[in-house]
């Protein structure tokens, strides 16, 4: 059975439908979608107990509950080999306007819980500083949007991803 997802969104009135961020590793969206059994083994795997359910049932990570440590878990479970072992993960984090920093409150908490060094903050007038994350260092673990006092961490998948780029 094929699965439509951009056929499904607009029947529900979503004309616009982001890609989920599935686990490193996860095959590209039709193809996962046609390969995964929603069998679970990868959401009960997960030693960071990150990889929930979608609407659809589809297993996809979110990570307001903890960062990802691309352990490879999720990978080794999955029997139909929806998710592949990664060498890299093409979403990367970004702030949002709810930011307390750029409200002029002091805190710089995802920048303290970033092993990458992709987040910098930059002082502006009015006692407010600006977050700057460097798409380059960052590895999209997710560290930063778990750690955000305010949830002001949002997540985007780059087109292309790198093949030096550790994980």
């Amino acid at each position: 059975m094929s699965h439509e997802p951009a056929r499904r969104s607009f029947l529900r009135g979503k004309f616009t439908r982001p890609n989920a961020m599935r686990p490193p590793g996860a095959l590209v969206a039709e193809e996962f979608a046609d390969a995964c059994t929603k069998c679970d083994a990868c959401v009960t795997a997960c030693p960071e107990a990150i990889i929930i359910r979608d609407d659809e049932g589809f297993p996809r990570v979110d990570l307001t509950k903890g960062a990802c440590t691309f352990c490879g878990v999720c990978s080794q479970v999955c029997e139909p080999e929806a998710i592949l072992p990664a060498s890299d993960w093409n979403w990367r984090a970004k702030p949002t306007q709810s930011c307390i920093s750029l409200q002029g409150v002091t805190c710089r908490t995802c920048e303290d819980q970033c092993d990458s060094q992709a987040i910098r903050f930059r002082l502006m007038t009015g006692g407010r500083s600006e977050p700057n994350f460097d798409s380059d260092l960052c590895i999209g673990c997710g560290a930063c949007a778990a750690a955000c006092p305010a949830g002001a961490i949002s997540f985007h998948e780059t087109q292309q991803q790198s093949e030096d780029k550790p994980c």
